[in-house]
């Protein structure tokens, strides 16, 4: 099977390196699949599933966001945060989202809060299916 470099870094180092057969993420617009040879490309990564094709294994990962830039059978991943299925902490994740939804069920929530909340929710709610994908 044919194969490509993936780095992934977070603000708190590098988090995994490795040869995948296969890379998918969100980006604003498209859902991208990456294979070896793909064209070089940088984009920008929502809160999304990814999902790491390695040695016929599928991983799924929650991230809140980042850069991809992919070129010569290497692709990076500059990501605010990761989590793989087995770390995200349901409990706290339901918990997260329940927190956010409260936030924005108050009617006096200056913009930049409301902003903020709705992106919190979104991520607990990213964690919560792929945590629950696992069950």
């Amino acid at each position: 099977m044919r194969t490509f470099d993936l780095d992934i870094y977070t603000p708190f180092g590098h988090y995994l390196s490795d040869k995948i057969e296969s890379l998918s993420v969100q980006s604003e617009k498209y859902t991208l699949g990456i294979l070896p040879d793909h064209a070089p490309l940088i984009t920008t990564i929502t809160i999304c599933e990814i999902v790491i094709v390695e040695n016929g294994n599928r991983q799924k990962y929650a991230t809140s966001g980042g850069v991809m830039k992919v070129e010569k059978n290497h692709v990076e991943l500059l990501l605010e945060s990761i989590e793989s299925q087995d770390e995200i902490d349901l409990d706290r994740a339901e918990a997260a989202k329940e927190r956010a939804e409260n936030r924005l069920l108050q009617t006096d929530l200056e913009p930049l809060k409301v902003t903020a909340s709705r992106l919190a929710l979104e991520r607990a709610i990213n964690r919560i299916k792929i945590k629950k994908d696992l069950d």
